[in-house]
Parts: structure tokens; C-alpha cells; sequence
């Protein structure tokens, strides 16, 4: 019989028909069933939600069949990877490093949530076939099978099996948090040193990261030894509760959330050199002056116009002057939000008092700011870099939420290729997604001239990421209908 790739021509034939059938039809209505019914259908979705799991599981493992690693940059080159980032990167033998940012892109999702779940499936696989065919009829929920592959993923799969052997029957009548409590007191008693090195790599893997809750609200979080984090509450918790017993009447918890602040940025007798924190400000020019509800951002983080308002009285900055060691730069847009120009205060000025070098006597439309001029240079001047982090503010990989100061300017055409040091050839990108663009195999990088970024993954799924303050351009009106205007019109 013929092949190609692999696969017979029955194969793919059947693949074919089982990828164009009808989605089922709707199921009864809710409102119809019962509570027996209903509890019933509650436990059937959550078996359809593991058997959907493992075959999740099963294609992100026959994706990196897909990708081998011989595509990669070969060590010792450049672009090569680095060893010393195993510590927090997933890595899977004889496969692709840029695998979770395939997986991401045609989920939807971002690179972290992309190499979980591929870390997860390859624990499954190598680590706990009991607990993957458990999950892959349903036997078993998601949850309980994710706890067993987060606690087993860094044992030996003979260690590994022996706790699954030992839960596996009866973990659907733990919680989660017991069962997880059980594998790790199995994983101790069979190998304790498998116990100190997950430790150890999760020392080396410890970071602080902040991310937006709701509201103008952010969280700030630290990963240390349970001892550390046990002493560092102990003594934000003292602090405020002593705040609290000389009076402060606020809530305890936004006691221990300002001592924490204040610890950070006014630590007393630290003997450390003085620091200075830029922070980037978006705010629209309605929304600072009250006449309009629009928020903006601070670094990212979304908070709201009477938010920023309170923020730049704060800074100094109230009346558009720069606070005190900081900066003012004031970007110009189009009525769609697109980008034109960035400019200081200080250049601003200059430019309201000299007017155009045309027409120096005489109104004019002339236009005297725009997108700063390319250069034959490879690093981009100093107005692109502020024309460019201004008009992105994040790395502008879809479902990536690096923020702009750990970001790169990029060139979406390579430089080496002929791509200009332009504006309208650069875009900011977190350098895992630099690197991908520049060495990963089979990836289509494209810059409209509104900043809308579209990217193109070697499986062919395509994503756009816009600006963030670009809207959408309004829709085309809908053409006449020539029947409801009949002649002579």
C-alpha cells in the first residue's frame, strides 16, 4: 500500500473524515434535568475532561516527535542554549526547545502554561503510565493525576512508579492537597536524596514576580525556603500588629501590605547604595484632566484614571512636569490610537516655539513631528527606542506578558538580511521570543505599518497582537442593495 510521512492513504483518509464531522447536537437544556440528572451530568464532564486532558497530552508528546532538536542551534554556536537555563526551562531529550512556544501559540495561551502542560505530559508518559491511562478513561480527574505528575515529575520513573503503585487506587478518595501530602511522604521514604534535589532545584528556579489582580491592584510575590517565608510573615505580621495596636484602625491585612511596601522601599540602615525606580506612566490626556473615565497604566499594570491622577500628584507630576529625577514623554496618536510620534516636554516646547522651518511666518499643516528617521546602524538611536517601547510597552509575541524593560527592540526583518533599523521594522520582544525569531525554524515574523504584529507558527496557526493603545479600525459600511432601490433611483 502507498505511505507518505508515515501514514497510509487509509489513514489519512480517516483522518480527514473524523476532522470534518458536525459538532454534536445541544445537549438537553439544563433547566430540564433533575438533581440526580444534574449531578450525573457534573460527574460525566469531568470524565470527558480527563479522557480531553490525556489526548491534549498525547499531541503536545506527538508534537515534539515532530520537532526534533537537530533543528536547534548546535552547541557552542551562536543563539546556542545555554545548560545553566535548565535550572527554570523545561528541556525534553532529542526534542526542539522552542516546543512550548509551538504548543503556546496553537493554544492560545502563554510559553509558561505551554511547557507545564508538555513537562506535565512527558511526566505522564515517562514517569506514571498508570495514572495516563487512568486519566485517559476518565478513571482519574485531571486535578489528582496533575498533583502525582508535580510531585513525581524530577524522581526516577522506577521511584515514581513505586508511589503511583501505592496511591494510584486509591486517589480519588483523597483531597488533593492529602494526596499530594501522601506522595511526597511515599517519595521521602523511598529516596530521600530525590527529596533534597527537587528542593535544590526549586531553590534555583526561585524568583519575585508581580502581576495585576483587578482594580489597579498588582501582587507581589517571593519564592524562598519555607523556613525564610515563615520569618518574613512572622515580622510583617509583628510590625502590624504594633501599628495596629497604637491606632492604626485599617484592616489588618492592608496593615501587613503597606509594612511589606515599606520595607521594600524604605529599608532603615541597609548600608546599600541608593537606588533610582523608573516607572512607566500611559495615561491619556482626557483622562488625567477628569473629562473622561480612561484609565491607563503604570508599568504595565492597568489602574484607572483617577488612579493615575492620584499617581502623578504624587510624583510632582500634576500640570504635565516631570517629577523630580524622571522624565515626560508625551506620545502622539491618531484618532485609532495608532502611534505617530513621541516627543519630551522639553522638545515639545521647542518645537511649539519654532514652528515649521518652511513656513516660519505663516499657519501652516505642515508636519513637524513623526516617526524618528531610520539609521544604517544595527542598534536602533535613542528616539527609537523611545518611539518603539512607547507604541509596544510589552513583548509583542501573542499571549506574552514580558513588560518592556526586560524586553529587546528587534528587528522583524533580520538586519543581516537587509531588514532597516527602522521603526517600522523593530518591535520589542522578551528574549526567549528574540531568540526564537532569530534561530527557530520555520516561524513567519510580519510588521503592518499600524504596529499590528502577526505571527505564523511552522504548524501554520497565525495570531496578531496590535498595540496596545491601537483600536480597531470601524468596519466597512455594508454595499447598497440595488433591490431596495429600484431605477430611476
Amino acid at each position: 500500500m502507498q505511505t507518505t510521512a508515515g501514514s497510509s492513504v487509509v489513514e489519512g483518509v480517516l483522518i480527514d473524515w473524523v476532522r470534518t464531522q458536525p459538532e454534536p447536537d445541544p445537549r438537553v437544556p439544563v433547566s430540564w434535568l433533575d438533581d440526580v440528572q444534574v449531578a450525573e451530568e457534573l460527574a460525566r464532564i469531568q470524565r470527558d475532561r480527563a479522557r480531553q486532558t490525556a489526548r491534549e497530552a498525547e499531541l503536545i508528546l506527538r508534537l515534539a516527535e515532530l520537532r526534533p532538536d537537530s533543528d536547534d542551534p548546535p552547541p557552542g554556536t551562536p543563539g546556542a542554549r545555554r545548560r545553566s537555563w535548565q535550572k527554570t526551562d523545561p528541556e525534553f531529550a532529542g526534542v526542539s526547545e522552542f516546543l512550548p512556544d509551538e504548543v503556546a501559540h496553537a493554544i492560545n495561551l502563554g510559553r509558561g502554561t505551554a511547557a507545564f502542560r508538555a513537562r506535565r505530559a512527558f511526566t505522564w508518559r515517562e514517569n506514571l503510565p498508570a495514572t495516563f491511562a487512568a486519566l485517559r478513561t476518565g478513571r482519574l480527574d485531571e486535578r489528582r493525576a496533575g498533583a502525582l505528575a508535580d510531585v513525581l515529575q524530577h524522581a526516577r520513573p522506577e521511584l515514581a512508579q513505586a508511589v503511583e503503585a501505592a496511591l494510584l487506587d486509591g486517589a480519588v478518595e483523597l483531597s488533593l492537597a492529602r494526596l499530594r501530602d501522601r506522595a511526597l511522604e511515599l517519595l521521602a521514604e523511598l529516596d530521600a536524596t530525590a527529596v533534597e534535589e527537587r528542593r535544590a532545584e526549586a531553590q534555583q528556579a526561585a524568583d519575585v514576580r508581580a502581576f495585576p489582580t483587578a482594580d489597579g491592584m498588582a501582587t507581589l510575590t517571593g519564592e524562598m525556603s519555607a523556613d525564610e517565608a515563615a520569618a518574613c510573615y512572622a515580622v510583617i505580621d509583628q510590625l502590624a500588629r504594633m501599628a495596629q495596636a497604637d491606632g492604626d484602625e485599617r484592616p489588618i491585612g492592608v496593615i501587613r501590605s503597606a509594612i511589606m511596601s515599606m520595607l521594600i522601599l524604605r529599608p532603615v540602615d541597609h548600608g546599600l547604595p541608593g537606588v533610582t525606580v523608573q516607572l512607566t506612566v500611559t495615561a491619556a490626556l482626557d483622562g488625567l484632566e477628569g473629562t473622561s473615565a480612561r484609565g491607563g497604566a503604570v508599568d504595565g499594570f492597568v489602574i484607572t484614571a483617577a488612579h493615575l491622577r492620584q499617581l502623578l500628584q504624587r510624583l510632582g507630576a500634576i500640570g504635565l512636569t516631570p517629577p523630580a529625577g524622571g522624565s515626560l514623554t508625551f506620545a502622539l496618536t491618531d484618532e485609532r490610537g495608532r502611534l505617530l510620534a513621541t516627543v519630551s516636554a522639553a522638545e515639545l516646547a521647542r518645537l511649539a516655539a519654532r514652528g515649521c522651518s518652511e513656513h516660519p511666518d505663516a499657519a501652516c499643516d505642515c508636519a513637524v513631528l513623526g516617526m524618528p528617521e531610520d539609521t544604517d546602524e544595527y542598534a536602533p538611536r535613542i528616539a527609537q527606542r523611545r518611539f518603539v517601547t512607547t507604541r509596544d510597552r510589552r513583548c509583542r509575541m501573542p499571549n506574552c506578558g514580558q513588560r518592556v524593560g526586560m524586553a529587546d527592540l528587534d528587528h522583524v526583518i533580520a538586519h543581516s538580511v537587509g531588514g532597516r533599523t527602522s521603526c517600522a521594522n523593530l518591535c520589542c520582544a522578551c528574549r526567549s521570543h528574540h531568540r526564537l525569531k532569530t534561530f527557530a525554524h520555520g516561524w513567519e515574523f510580519r510588521l503592518e505599518p499600524d504596529g499590528t504584529l502577526r505571527v505564523t507558527s511552522p504548524s501554520g496557526i497565525t495570531r496578531s497582537t496590535r498595540p496596545p493603545g491601537l483600536r480597531r479600525p470601524e468596519p466597512e459600511p455594508a454595499p447598497l442593495d440595488p433591490a431596495q432601490y429600484p431605477p430611476p433611483f
